[in-house]
């Protein structure tokens, strides 16, 4: 018997879903566990494995188009089942049950997530695309960025061989180019105007939804002070001297961040239109940058853990992030966000709340900076970090008593080993 397969829903927020790649094509054999597809939802691409056996006889959504979740995936069955009737009855019974969801799923079935150039204009007339073309009439697509890359480091772009998605030529292949290179041509100013727009992914859509209800609903302030960076830059050193032991300093962020939440339990809160909710255990979620946008993996009850087991589960959290393998509930539940920019050379910024979290930590890098100590001028080593505090549940002194209780356990770091 043919087996209607639909969009899954693999994640909480998830509306709709892009095919990302087929494991499986038209007329292949399907076991129940074999991998049909990586779907991207909102929060990551994840496998979805097949719960039926027989011949894979219909694909009802192509690599790159997304559709919405219940929409027609596909079609297993017997090699002899009419593919055509199974269709027809499923649009029949789907017609009988929501009408107006059918004419909304034929109006949305292709949304490419994979980034194309779409469009040039220039001065005089519009153009129709803005791909490079090689001598022998062959299309070379590459970024804008791999191509600015490639015009300052004098290398011919047709030579370059693409390594992203349809032999796209990325900025990686620009800086890993061997062949030779010209110098630079002088600048002359182009008549053209280009453009290229680049399809938002399911990710990049609910990180704009998500930033958006938080930046306009949650009453944002900022808590902005400086640290004094030299006990922890000595102790950090001691304990990276150990054997098998490394910490960073966005570990003992966290760490500190996590044992001071215990003092100041309404930092570590959320706010519903019923009540404020006063977290007991601590899951702190950490940033981290990826190709799409930005995910936040939670490290759980990050109070009881050691700097080491948080460096660990960070960094594992973090490459099955860069890799889109992480899962939605290891980027679940989380009480308080740290965000850190050090690493880029970032002295001071704010970052947005990560509802339903009613304050982020916004963490810059460590500078050198003449401060006072004992009368006397001398170099210091400084990291400002800012809080950001949804006015609804912490009030300004609340967020001011964290800082200093934060701000203790960092500059005096051995605090941390007793807790």
């Amino acid at each position: 018997m043919a087996e209607i397969i639909t969009m899954p829903r693999l994640s909480d927020t998830m509306t709709e879903g892009v095919v990302a790649v087929w494991h499986k094509k038209v007329g292949d054999t399907v076991t129940e566990g074999d991998i049909l597809a990586d779907i991207e939802t909102d929060k990551a691409t994840m496998e979805f494995e097949s719960f039926y056996e027989g011949t894979l006889l219909y694909i009802g959504i192509k690599e790159g188009d997304g559709a919405p979740v219940d929409a027609l995936l596909a079609i297993i069955g017997d090699k002899d089942d009419d593919v055509e009737a199974l269709l027809k009855d499923h649009n029949k019974t789907i017609a009988l049950e929501t009408p107006a969801k059918v004419e909304t799923k034929v109006v949305e079935t292709v949304k490419p997530t994979t980034p194309q150039p779409v469009a040039v204009q220039t001065v005089q007339a519009p153009v129709a695309s803005a791909p490079v073309k090689k001598g022998n009439n062959e299309r070379v697509f590459a970024s804008p960025l791999a191509k600015k890359l490639a015009e300052e480091k004098g290398i011919d772009i047709q030579n370059v061989a693409g390594s992203g998605e349809n032999g796209r030529i990325v900025k990686s292949d620009i800086e890993n180019y061997k062949g030779s290179t010209t110098s630079a041509a002088p600048f002359v100013a182009s008549a053209t105007e280009s453009f290229e727009a680049l399809k938002n992914s399911q990710m990049r859509k609910a990180i704009a939804r998500s930033l958006g209800a938080s930046k306009f609903t949650a009453p944002h302030y900022y808590l902005s002070i400086s640290l004094d960076m030299d006990n922890a830059i000595a102790f950090r050193t001691q304990v990276n001297a150990m054997p098998d032991t490394k910490i960073s300093f966005n570990d003992l962020v966290v760490k500190a961040v996590a044992v001071a939440l215990r003092s100041h339990k309404q930092v570590n809160s959320q706010w519903t239109d019923d009540s404020m909710i006063i977290n007991n255990h601590i899951h702190i979620g950490v940033a981290v940058a990826v190709e799409d946008g930005l995910v936040v993996p939670v490290v759980k009850f990050a109070d009881q853990k050691t700097m080491p087991q948080i460096g660990a589960e960070v960094k594992e959290l973090a490459g099955k992030a860069r890799s889109k393998k992480i899962q939605p509930q290891e980027m679940q539940g989380s009480t308080f966000t740290v965000s850190n920019l050090g690493m880029f050379g970032i002295e001071d910024f704010t970052s947005i709340i990560n509802a339903p979290n009613s304050a982020i930590l916004s963490v810059g890098t460590i500078t050198q900076q003449p401060v006072v100590k004992n009368n006397n001028i001398v170099v210091g080593n400084v990291m400002k970090v800012t809080l950001a505090c949804d006015h609804r549940t912490v009030d300004g002194a609340t967020g001011a008593q964290f800082l200093q209780t934060f701000k203790q356990l960092i500059e005096n770091p051995v605090m941390l080993l007793m807790q």
